[in-house]
């Protein structure tokens, strides 16, 4: 019913789903597999030297016990640091070699494919880390002010939203294997199924 003084609403359009057109759909440009190689996991994430733990010093006055607790402080970050490099390290370096073959060999993965591998198993190893140490911590930590949820939760739910797109470009769920296309040529018969 129109009302006098307003325009009248347009009409709703309807999307069609599919290839209503039946134009003719690109494939996408194709690149030849290539063997990827595993990179150097140092450097992402780098060993470092811890020093030695500060001492406390005997008869401070207050400004010190304040300088001796800030350096008590530096040293701590530094050691979880050097422990999550070592983690890291180990974490990437598995992962890649878990998912990395069947991806060449179920996808095809190509030269230009390497970074968002690398990128995959860096996500995975610091997610896991977060994780391991939210678990060390707890998801509750004192603050200035009290009882405060841990940072970590909120870097590891960033680095879950990173990983799921990993996943989907990758396909590395159910859903996402179903829409990867198995590079030609590459099927001898069931010798080559990783699987078995």
């Amino acid at each position: 019913m129109a009302v006098p003084g307003r325009k009248p609403k347009p009409p709703l359009q309807v999307v069609r789903e599919g290839n209503p057109g039946r134009r003719p759909i690109r494939e996408g440009v194709k690149l030849p597999p290539s063997e990827l190689i595993e990179p150097d996991w140092a450097i992402f994430f780098p060993a470092s030297r811890v020093p030695d733990k500060p001492r406390a010093p005997r008869g401070a006055d207050d400004e010190e016990l304040k300088a001796y607790r800030h350096e008590v402080q530096v040293w701590q970050r530094l050691k979880v640091a050097a422990e999550a490099a070592d983690f890291g390290r180990e974490v990437a370096g598995r992962e890649w070699q878990r998912v990395v073959p069947v991806l060449q060999h179920m996808a095809g993965l190509s030269s230009v494919d390497r970074s968002t591998a690398v990128d995959y198993c860096v996500c995975v190893a610091r997610l896991e880390w977060c994780e391991r140490q939210l678990s060390i911590e707890g998801l509750v930590t004192m603050g200035q002010r009290g009882p405060c949820r841990n940072p970590l939760t909120t870097i590891a739910s960033q680095y879950r939203t990173q990983l799921k797109t990993y996943i989907g470009e990758l396909g590395l769920s159910p859903s996402a294997r179903g829409r990867l296309t198995p590079p030609e040529g590459g099927d001898d018969g069931d010798d080559d199924d990783p699987f078995d």
